[in-house]
């Protein structure tokens, strides 16, 4: 039995789409370093629960949690809603609460490959100068509506927009922010904007981890773009991400107890 436990810490969702893309994606991260016990559990709507996840672990003498948000921003979860349930662990359990995942340049690589994968790509085999070249060409001719869910935090916005900028930095010649609720603009009102700039090809790119209502609502405001990419999901960026936000949190342990 392993002494300590990679917890990853999703919202949950009533769309059976977001619990199923959750354990596909901990699958991943499970198959990428198989040493290490990866746990998944909800905040809401789905099973397990976090308190139950957290009993169970110390019934089986687990000892040590690091306890991963599966959120792209750092909002109102993270700096309020997973702190206050991991607070009423058994106090048996070591916790620390690792960073959320944006920004980071793994984001920026999956937004791509859902790009990629969505038609922007051109027909020659992948990885040749000649397919490099005719990428550029097409990020030049494409712009991007990064939409996300949406927030009230500014610190979340903020974090978003630095996304959209990264994101443009890798050639796209247009990059613009959008959200499906509590934020301004909508995705539909984003895309309209770049075919307004003169953009012959607009691409909407969800900025989400799994299906669900939110999603749903991007997906209906990009009916007017050309191309609509899958959310992040279980790609390999985003688990190889999770295991990077583990071991800095473990890192930053063993800095603080030496």
């Amino acid at each position: 039995m392993s002494s300590e436990v990679l917890l990853v810490v999703a919202h949950g969702s009533r769309d059976p789409r977001h619990a199923a893309t959750v354990h596909a994606l901990v699958r991943r991260v499970r198959s990428l370093r198989p040493g290490l016990r990866v746990e998944t559990a909800f905040l809401d709507f789905n099973l397990p629960s976090v308190p139950g996840t957290l009993d169970r672990l110390a019934a089986e003498g687990v000892r040590d949690v690091v306890a991963l948000p599966l959120l792209l921003t750092r909002a109102f979860h993270a700096k309020a809603d997973i702190p206050a349930v991991l607070r009423q662990a058994p106090p048996s359990l070591r916790i620390r609460q690792a960073e959320v995942l944006g920004p980071s340049p793994l984001l920026i690589a999956a937004l791509e490959r859902r790009l990629y994968e969505a038609g922007l790509t051109p027909g020659l085999a992948a990885g040749s100068a000649a397919w490099r070249r005719a990428v550029d060409e097409m990020k030049r001719s494409t712009g991007v509506v990064l939409a996300s869910a949406g927030s009230t935090d500014p610190e979340a916005i903020a974090a978003i927009a630095e996304t959209a900028r990264e994101l443009r930095r890798t050639g796209w010649c247009s990059v613009r922010p959008a959200f499906a609720s509590a934020s301004l603009p909508r995705t539909e009102d984003a895309v309209r904007a770049m075919r307004a700039d003169g953009l012959r090809r607009v691409a909407v790119a969800p900025y989400v981890i799994a299906p669900g209502r939110l999603p749903d609502r991007i997906a209906a405001g990009a009916v007017e773009a050309d191309v609509l990419a899958d959310v992040l999901g279980p790609s390999e960026e985003l688990a190889r991400l999770l295991l990077q936000r583990h071991d800095a949190c473990r890192t930053a342990q063993r800095v603080a107890v030496a």
